[in-house]
């Protein structure tokens, strides 16, 4: 697939069908493509949890990406919220006793986009995460209007986990740009390719408009 041909919004939000499915990679890959593609990006991590100081995903992304770390990583804007407590962001936030600020994830998203003129917003875990009592990442998402990105796996488990993220997407009227398949949980072959299959035709037939991607394993 050659991305150059691709019109890609100014934002994306990339999400996954659970924790821990490889939505850092799949951000920091899709960002080193598109790059390379000549399309100029950034990444951002919305809500990092369980670090100090500094983002492990973003510098997860920059290792990707073969990047050094950059001044908007430095000065925050690329990880503007941080919390020590490896948890969901809405029992993250109450552990060290801190509030989330929505506005500045959104600012500093803004100001990424004047500087590289596309964003790509990593979630944390699904589109059903908390983060502020009962105000999902999907709301922000939808309040927000961005397009996502969901990457999936093969494994066991992973069609109906995938099918319960895209009815979310359709309950709250998101944009599904783009489906990134991750090969990195891809140990039973006959699962595995099931799945993808099932996942694709599922897409055809119902978000023909969704570009499906698939990235190399990455470890």
């Amino acid at each position: 697939m050659n991305l150059s041909e691709i019109k890609f919004p100014s934002s994306l939000f990339i999400t996954g069908i659970g924790t821990d499915v490889g939505k850092s990679f799949a951000t920091g890959w899709l960002a080193r493509e598109m790059n390379a593609s000549g399309i100029r990006c950034i990444t951002q991590k919305m809500i990092q949890t369980g670090n100090v100081g500094r983002s492990e995903d973003i510098d997860r992304h920059r290792k990707i990406m073969g990047t050094d770390y950059l001044q908007a990583d430095i000065d925050g804007t690329t990880a503007p919220i941080i919390f020590t407590y490896p948890a969901s962001p809405h029992l993250a936030a109450r552990l060290d006793g801190k509030e989330i600020d929505l506005n500045r994830i959104s600012n500093a998203t803004e100001l990424l986009k004047a500087e590289f003129g596309h964003v790509l917003i990593e979630g944390a875990g699904g589109l059903m995460v908390p983060l502020i009592d009962d105000y999902l990442t999907a709301d922000y998402i939808a309040d927000r209007n961005i397009p996502v990105v969901v990457t999936v796996t093969g494994q066991l488990g992973s069609i109906n986990h995938t099918l319960l993220t895209f009815k979310a997407i359709e309950s709250y009227g998101i944009n599904l740009f783009a489906v990134i398949y991750n090969p990195f949980f891809d140990k039973d072959d006959t699962i595995c390719t099931d799945t993808r299959n099932y996942l694709k035709n599922w897409l055809e037939s119902r978000f023909p408009d969704t570009i499906w991607m698939e990235m190399p394993t990455i470890e």
